[in-house]
């Protein structure tokens, strides 16, 4: 069974950090990359960051350069999201998504509650 299951998330002031795991089992993690979305209210879902199969490349999107990382353990099979300098419009729900593009699979998790307030 797949399963993909974040955590970290939680509440934290503006300019504190965080860190979130993605932890899955079910499928071969080193064939998959992966890629962190959010999802504020009442917005569509976006891209955070991605990672390749065997982390030797990582994309973000523009507003979180500098400020988010992702990584991966292969032997832990856990993907990590480092996040600092938090501001509120970094509040979110995050997910993790793995993707097999050779064999068109697609997993994703439920999420987790970024809540960045004072």
């Amino acid at each position: 069974q797949v399963q993909l299951v974040e955590s970290g998330g939680g509440q934290v002031q503006p300019g504190g950090s965080l860190r979130l795991s993605c932890t899955t089992s079910g499928f071969t993690f080193s064939s998959y990359t992966f890629s962190w979305y959010r999802q504020a209210p009442g917005k569509q879902r976006e891209l955070v960051a991605s990672i390749t199969t065997r982390g030797e490349s990582t994309i973000y999107t523009d507003s979180m350069k500098g400020r988010f990382a992702i990584s991966r353990d292969n032997d832990k099979n856990t993907v990590y999201l480092q996040m600092n300098s938090l501001k509120p419009e970094d509040t979110a729900v995050y997910f993790c998504n793995a993707d097999n593009f050779k064999f068109g699979s697609s997993y994703w998790g439920k999420g987790t509650l970024v809540t960045v307030s004072s």
